[in-house]
């Protein structure tokens, strides 16, 4: 009788022992092991982006997310010592995220304006951009913002180039404005001879005549709302991570790495 009491608690202890080491080992995807031994939460940063405006926020054809804002925020990350994970979104989607604590932050080309800073703050402004006026190389009729008027416009979705072309329509009834998810398909559309001219960034309207083979599309006039920055955008009132990312984009100023960025991206 004794023995077998004995065999009944050791087999309680082996029980007990076991539920322990599964209890302990849960935390395994939340941990990590530091120099000393102890266990160190990961910071994880979720960010979302709209990768349809090269070449800032592009996807490749297996899935990879690149681009100057993918680079700037993963540097950002490193530096500020959190593993950075991004989602591709719908591009007015990404306010709404941010608000809702979706994702942490929202980086695609973003510019800071009065309108957005009701709804999130923004970071330091990391990129000047500036809106230009892009046209088929066999139109005569557009030299200048002036010429717009009346025309078949086109930009894309939630951008201040589609601001731009709303404000062009409110002044002249009879201007036509075509809004595009993907700018890229904008200036196909101008290609075609569907528009009349695309209203965007200047340094995506320039990656675009750059990297497409036989375009027919030119830039036409001077750059213009010239005081289009772009932020990183974050909840309203979450200081601490606007702190951070402002830290690390200053640190990667500082220690070269933005102008690596800039001299890959930027032509």
């Amino acid at each position: 009788m004794r023995n077998f009491v004995k065999l009944i608690l050791a087999s309680l202890l082996v029980l007990a022992m076991a539920f322990a080491l599964v209890g302990c080992g849960g935390q395994a995807d939340n941990e990590a092991q530091s120099d000393n031994g102890t266990a160190t939460e990961v910071k994880k940063l979720v960010v979302g982006t709209n990768a349809t405006f090269p070449p800032f926020e592009m996807q490749e054809s297996s899935g990879e997310l690149t681009g100057f804002d993918m680079d700037l925020i993963r540097a950002i990350g490193e530096v500020q010592g959190y593993e950075v994970e991004i989602k591709h979104m719908d591009f007015k989607a990404l306010v709404p995220s941010v608000q809702g604590g979706k994702i942490d932050a929202a980086i695609a080309g973003m510019s800071i304006t009065p309108e957005r800073l009701e709804s999130v703050d923004f970071t330091d402004a990391y990129f000047d951009a500036g809106l230009i006026i892009a046209v088929h190389k066999d139109n005569q009729d557009i030299k200048s913002t002036e010429d717009l008027k009346g025309k078949k416009l086109a930009a894309q979705n939630g951008t201040i180039g589609a601001a731009y072309c709303d404000g062009v329509k409110k002044e002249e009834a009879s201007t036509e404005v075509r809004i595009f998810d993907d700018i890229g398909l904008a200036f196909i559309e101008l290609e075609k001879g569907g528009v009349d001219a695309v209203v965007n960034d200047y340094p995506v309207t320039a990656n675009y005549i750059e990297t497409t083979e036989d375009t027919n599309v030119m830039m036409v006039g001077e750059m213009f709302s010239a005081d289009d920055q772009y932020g990183i955008a974050v909840k309203k009132g979450n200081t601490e991570l606007l702190e951070m990312l402002n830290e690390g984009l200053a640190k990667i100023k500082e220690n070269g790495t933005y102008d690596e960025i800039y001299n890959k991206w930027i032509k």
